[in-house]
């Protein structure tokens, strides 16, 4: 196993002023989000050559690998960097928990947000805004 990330990772990895790389981590069947975490080199060298996901702890400035204290483990099915390299998508297979706080994601806690709902023109992808979409109705009725 090398003690370093393999120098063509490391050098796509854009990291934040401390040295993270944001690393979301989703269930691989159901595509769930659960969380979001952090690594910097040494993090994403574990989480690659052991099967199991280790972050950075801001909070404790330590490693720690998701379930060795709680048993709520995150085995490894995927890794993949985004096309900006400031980002990490973690494909797992999550054991219990995936939220500190015993929920199954770290979403639940949060809640809904209310956000309005767009829709799509179902003619070409691309949105219409809500006059035009109006006018057209009251020109259908016509």
């Amino acid at each position: 196993m090398p003690d370093v990330l393999d120098p063509t990772i490391s050098s796509r990895l854009k990291r934040d002023d401390a040295g993270l790389v944001a690393a979301v981590v989703q269930q691989h069947d159901t595509g769930e989000v659960l969380m979001v975490g952090w690594m910097d080199d040494e993090a994403l060298r574990r989480t690659l050559t052991e099967g199991r996901v280790t972050f950075w702890s801001r909070s404790r400035e330590e490693y720690w690998r998701k379930g060795d204290t709680s048993g709520h483990a995150q085995y490894v099915k995927a890794v993949s960097l985004d096309c900006d390299g400031d980002a990490l998508l973690v494909q797992v297979d999550q054991v219990g928990a995936a939220c500190h706080t015993g929920t199954r994601t770290c979403f639940e806690a949060g809640g809904d947000l209310g956000a309005v709902v767009g829709e799509r023109d179902r003619n070409d992808g691309t949105p219409q805004d809500t006059n035009q979409r109006s006018n057209q109705r009251d020109e259908a009725h016509r």
